[in-house]
C-alpha cells in the first residue's frame, strides 16, 4: 500500500523533473519545429505544441494499463502520478498562465504571480535559445520579488 502512494507521488513530483528537461533539451532542442507555434502568436485554437499531449501523455497511460492488468500494482499509481501531472498542467499552464479557456481569470495569489512573471519571462524572447524558466510549478525565488508587471498581453500569453 504505501508503495502505491510513493508511486503516485514520484510520479507526480518525477514530471516536474522531467517538464523541466525536456522543455529545454527536446522542446527548445531538436524538437523546436513543434514547440515553435507556442512562442508565436496564436493563430487559432490550437497549435503544433499541442501535439506534445500525445508525447507526454503515452508513458503515463501505458503505466496506467500495465498496473491495472497486474493487480492495480505500483505501475497503475505512478501513471495516475503522471496523469495527475497532466492535469495540473493543463489548468495551471493552459487555463491559468495562457486562459485558453477563460476560467480562473481573477487569481490574485502570490505563488501565481510569480508563476506568471516566469512564464512571461520565459516568452520574453521568441527565439529557440533565448528562453529562461523552463519548469511549470516550480518558481525561482526572484519571480516572487521581482517588478515584472503581472498584467501582460503578446505573444500568445494573456497574464
Amino acid at each position: 500500500m504505501m508503495i502505491n502512494v510513493i508511486a503516485l507521488f514520484m510520479g507526480f513530483a518525477g514530471m516536474e523533473l522531467v517538464a523541466h528537461v525536456m522543455h529545454k533539451y527536446v522542446m527548445h532542442g531538436f524538437l523546436w519545429s513543434l514547440h515553435r507555434s507556442h512562442h508565436q502568436k496564436s493563430r487559432g485554437f490550437f497549435e503544433w505544441n499541442d501535439l506534445y499531449f500525445f508525447i507526454f501523455a503515452i508513458p503515463g497511460a501505458a503505466l496506467i494499463v500495465f498496473g491495472s492488468l497486474n493487480s492495480f500494482d505500483w505501475r497503475f499509481f505512478l501513471g495516475m502520478g503522471i496523469a495527475l501531472y497532466g492535469l495540473t498542467y493543463l489548468i495551471v499552464h493552459d487555463v491559468i498562465i495562457h486562459q485558453r479557456f477563460r476560467w480562473f481569470t481573477k487569481l490574485d495569489n502570490r505563488y501565481i504571480k510569480a508563476l506568471r512573471k516566469a512564464h512571461k519571462a520565459h516568452h520574453a524572447d521568441v527565439s529557440k535559445d533565448a528562453a529562461v524558466s523552463y519548469g511549470m510549478l516550480w518558481v525561482d525565488e526572484k519571480y516572487f520579488d521581482t517588478d515584472i508587471p503581472t498584467k501582460f498581453s503578446g505573444h500568445n500569453i494573456v497574464f
